[in-house]
Order: structure tokens, then sequence, then C-alpha cells
């Protein structure tokens, strides 16, 4: 996938605060379709289903996208259809600001190092991350995704989890101690696009700055 093109604006304002950084409309559907393959799995398969014939082989071959090369092929998302197919609904999640702006703090800093994994480039944390943005009740879990840049896409490759042995995604999406998610995208200097979702049992956010 061709990196995205560095975009650069210059604002010059006098005598205003500069505003708040505001989640995106894609950002805030990630977590709407998270909820909606939570609320109604059974119902969310349809789109994994709906996936089948695109397959070649190893090769996800979709119209006017780039091929994505999977490591498993339709094993893994046959696995995933069944899974969705009898699984118990853990409801839905509810867009939390603060797990936003820790996620888009992890995001932003591959978006300018090209790193990946959950630690950051300064050796930050999911827990470091989530303490610089507010409170968090208990529970945590953290997924990212490379690549994809449609919401739908984003979440059904993470339910899918091709190539992860455990399902780690697959299963923060689902764990129904979750009742709370923020996701930021950024663009990627090697995989395009970065998605972050950061989730929680519960997050009171604050306003703090923050750095990795």
């Amino acid at each position: 996938m061709r990196p995205f093109p560095p975009l650069l604006c210059a604002i010059c304002c006098f005598g205003q605060a500069p505003e708040a950084p505001r989640a995106s409309s894609l950002e805030k559907a990630i977590v709407q379709e998270l909820s909606e393959a939570r609320w109604r799995p059974k119902v969310f398969v349809k789109h994994l289903k709906a996936l089948r014939g695109f397959y070649d082989g190893k090769i996800l071959r979709q119209p006017d996208q780039t091929p994505i090369r999977t490591e498993e092929g339709l094993a893994a998302l046959d696995e995933a259809i069944a899974f969705l197919e009898s699984t118990p609904a853990p409801g839905p999640l509810r867009f939390n600001e603060g797990l936003w702006l820790a996620a888009r703090e992890h995001a932003l800093d591959q978006a300018r190092t090209g790193g990946m994994g959950h630690v950051g480039s300064r050796g930050s944390r999911l827990r470091e991350r989530l303490d610089r943005h507010g409170t968090l009740a208990s529970t945590t879990g953290e997924c990212i995704s490379y690549g994809p840049e449609d919401a739908r896409m984003i979440v059904i490759g993470l339910i899918v989890d091709d190539g992860v042995p455990d399902r780690g995604h697959r299963k923060n999406i689902f764990n129904p101690e979750f009742h709370q998610a923020g996701a930021a995208v950024a663009p990627h200097p090697e995989w395009g696009q970065v998605c972050v979702v950061d989730f929680a049992d519960g997050f009171v956010p604050n306003r703090r700055g923050a750095r990795q």
C-alpha cells in the first residue's frame, strides 16, 4: 500500500486559544462498527460472509481495493464467522474521549516514527498513556490495525485476526468487561494507515498534555 503524501497546513490566529482536538467521523465510525459487532454479532457476521468470494488462495482481492496478502486465507475468516454465529453478545461500546486521546497519542507517535506495536517510541505503554489522559476504573486493552482505511474493514480485520494465534484482538473486542472505547487513526509511513483502539471498563478523561 502506498503511504499517504505529506500534508502541511499553517494557520495564524491572534487572541484565540488553540482549538482542542476532536475525533474524526472515521474514528467515531470505527467505535460504532465495534459496538455493532458486539451488540449484534449474528447480524454483523454477514459482512464477513460477503468476503468469502473474494479470496484467491491467501490473497483477498476486493474490487477497487489494494489486494491483501493473508497468512491463513479462508481458514481464519471461517473461524471468525463460526465465532460470531455462536458467541454471546457482550453489548455495545460507548465512545470515550479520554480513551480516544490516549489512542491518538500512540497513533501520532507511530505516524511520526513509523513504529509498530504497543510500546511508544519513548518507551510508553498503554497504562502510562491512559494515566496521562484520565483515570481508569480497572480493566483495559488495546488493539492496533495497520493498512485498512475503511472503518468496517478495520474492525473485520481485527475480528478475523489473521496470523495471530491467540486471536488477542478478537478477545479484546468481545471482552464483556469493556464498555467504552476510543479509536484514533493516523497516516503510517510504511503501512498507509495505523488505527489504535483503546478499551476500558470505565474511564474518566482529563485534559492534561501528553508526551510519549
